[in-house]
């Protein structure tokens, strides 16, 4: 599948947003609250509320914490009605970049957003402008030692996945939307709790860019994530390892 190489550069991403807990917790209560007032309070008539309980016990998130936000959401504790908003632009060396936001301000919020990308040498669009270039996938990752690969395959193929990848890195397992919480609790079942496992948008073909406009990116993301509102970013570049390496030092 297309773009299903950017895992490293995801778990990159993630591993540096991970490390800012106390924020990283109140986007995860957010989009639980979101998800127990869309729906059912209850996780297993409500897959919205199911996946995002999942990323909260994957970041180590209290379950008191939990509880409390799916309450706030299930009781309507929460004055706040935040409108789910997505943005698209551009970054530098024309990195195509989406931006999921949940907000109580609309104006604050897009502000915020169109000040990261000019600030870092990018341009906000209309929605829809860079959206074609991804796919939805429900994305679960496991380290190579958590199985051989012909068992990941005969796991995977089972749990009605659309595509494994099995490297000495690790095992990379890509699925629709739709059955994203069906296939990760099968796998999970067998294999324990996952590595990595979210819906992302992945690329349909990446940029390549050098280590100068990779800083670049870097910051206008970083920026972009350490907003109380952008619950996500996701771009379709593509960085090699060597300069992995170097932003990370």
């Amino acid at each position: 599948m297309a773009g299903h190489s950017q895992f490293k550069n995801i778990m990159y991403r993630k591993g540096a947003q991970d490390a800012k807990r106390a924020k990283l917790f109140a986007k995860l209560g957010r989009e639980l609250t979101v998800a127990a007032r869309s729906g059912m309070p209850d996780p297993d008539m409500n897959p919205r509320l199911r996946t995002a309980i999942a990323a909260a016990r994957q970041a180590n998130m209290p379950k008191d914490n939990i509880a409390r936000a799916i309450k706030r959401g299930a009781g309507g504790e929460d004055d706040a009605n935040y409108d789910e908003i997505r943005y698209e632009g551009y970054g530098t060396n024309g990195v195509a970049v989406i931006v999921e936001a949940l907000t109580d301000n609309r104006n604050r919020t897009a502000a915020d957003v169109r000040s990261a990308f000019t600030k870092n040498g990018g341009n906000l669009g209309e929605t829809g402008s860079v959206g074609f270039m991804f796919e939805r996938v429900g994305l679960i990752r496991y380290p190579a030692d958590a199985a051989s690969a012909d068992d990941m395959f005969e796991a995977v193929v089972e749990a009605g996945a659309d595509n494994v990848e099995s490297t000495e890195t690790g095992h990379e397992i890509a699925c629709s939307p739709d059955s994203f919480n069906d296939v990760r609790e099968a796998l999970e079942d067998r294999f324990g709790a996952a590595a990595l496992a979210g819906l992302e948008w992945i690329a349909q073909s990446t940029v390549a860019v050098d280590e100068d406009q990779a800083r670049t990116l870097m910051k206008m993301i970083e920026t972009l994530e350490d907003n109380d509102d952008v619950q996500s970013v996701s771009a379709n570049y593509e960085i090699s390892d060597e300069v992995l390496l170097k932003l990370s030092a």
